[in-house]
């Protein structure tokens, strides 16, 4: 099939190539801005800039169901929909370029790898988990600051409120255990160093459940979003509405419970690995402090109670080890004063109490 062909059946219709000019200034914009937010990573602004001003971008037609831009990994080009406030394109082209550096083929110019996404497998596992990841990425080179928004009845933060919110929270906490140089290192260079890492801190089950977790989530949107846009059709029947309207629910329910199921699996699978390799006072204060500001990440719900139970739960763990820590003289362990952890827990058993005011308690 044409790449002409393969166009139209993703719904773009190409009106005109970009300007050179404005292909200039996104390519130095972007290079800049990607050198800048990521030093760690060795990313040479100048060779990024001649990469990305040889990148083909077009002005096109594009369905209301997609973005307003459009990395096309068959002919390594990107389109921009007529519809966009070309005043702001950068923001628009960030994450699309990163599409395109991040683009690993093999000697036959066949892609292989796109950042996190396996393309030798045809169900592309790792595409919830790349678009996520570029998306965070997008968001840190532009300087996007964290908000707190509400999605499916849950309340998240992020610092990628309109694209892949629930995703983008995901793979944050998955890079609070994994630290952000392994998580973007492996999206720009297709390398496995940050699944290496999570499944070494977690299990190779954990990482292959949140991965397919994360391909599902991003399809049950897109699924009910396509079930939105039918609704707008006024020679829809009243049982047809009715149909799609319960349609809409049940995805609804089936992203709250699958976010909320990935959430939990990331949490435990991490802590309660980490907790067993705990040997001193030190590590004992490491893991609380690690614990607790994990509640500075979570998706909640108005009846979720599964964070706060489980940090209580770790609590009076971490008292007993006190206890026996303070009590085996061949340790050489400075002893601590084991009243804290009992007023700790003590505070802690206030269940009820608004989420900020009990952790604020549980300092």
């Amino acid at each position: 099939m044409s790449i002409k062909a393969d166009l139209k059946k993703e719904g773009i219709e190409v009106i005109k190539p970009l300007d050179t000019l404005t292909i200039i200034s996104i390519a130095k914009n972007v290079s800049t801005k990607l050198a800048v937010a990521f030093p760690e990573q060795n990313l040479n602004c100048n060779d990024l800039f001649i990469k990305l001003s040889r990148l083909n971008m077009y002005i096109a037609k594009m369905p209301n169901s997609m973005a307003c831009a459009k990395y096309y990994y068959k002919n390594s080009s990107i389109y921009f929909s007529d519809d966009l406030d070309f005043s702001n394109i950068d923001s628009f082209a960030m994450h699309e370029c990163i599409h395109y550096l991040q683009e690993l083929r093999d000697t036959k110019n066949n892609l292989i790898h796109l950042g996190l996404c396996d393309f030798t497998d045809s169900r592309l596992p790792g595409m919830a988990l790349n678009e996520a990841s570029v998306q965070l990425m997008s968001s840190k080179a532009l300087n996007e600051k964290n908000d707190t928004v509400k999605y499916f009845d849950i309340t998240l933060p992020t610092n990628s409120p309109y694209y892949y919110a629930l995703e983008c929270n995901l793979i944050n906490q998955m890079a609070y255990i994994t630290g952000d140089y392994a998580l973007f290192n492996s999206t720009l260079y297709s390398n496995d160093s940050f699944k290496r890492k999570f499944i070494s801190l977690t299990s190779e089950r954990t990482f292959y459940k949140v991965q397919d977790n994360l391909d599902k989530l991003m399809y049950y949107e897109d699924t009910l979003s396509s079930e939105a846009t039918k609704l707008g059709n006024s020679d829809l029947s009243i049982k047809a509405i009715y149909k799609i309207e319960k349609q809409i629910s049940n995805l609804r329910t089936k992203i709250n419970e699958l976010f909320i199921n990935t959430q939990n699996l990331i949490l435990t699978s991490f802590f309660d690995n980490n907790f067993k390799s705990i040997v001193n006072l030190e590590q004992v204060d490491n893991y609380r402090r690690k614990l607790y500001n994990y509640k500075d990440l979570i998706g909640t719900t108005a009846d979720y109670t599964f964070f706060n139970d489980y940090y209580i739960s770790k609590m009076a763990e971490l008292e007993k080890i006190c206890y026996a820590f303070e009590n085996n003289e061949e340790l050489g362990l400075v002893p601590i004063k084991y009243g804290f952890f009992s007023n700790l827990i003590s505070k802690l058993k206030k269940l009820f109490m608004h989420k900020d005011e009990f952790f604020e308690n549980a300092k």
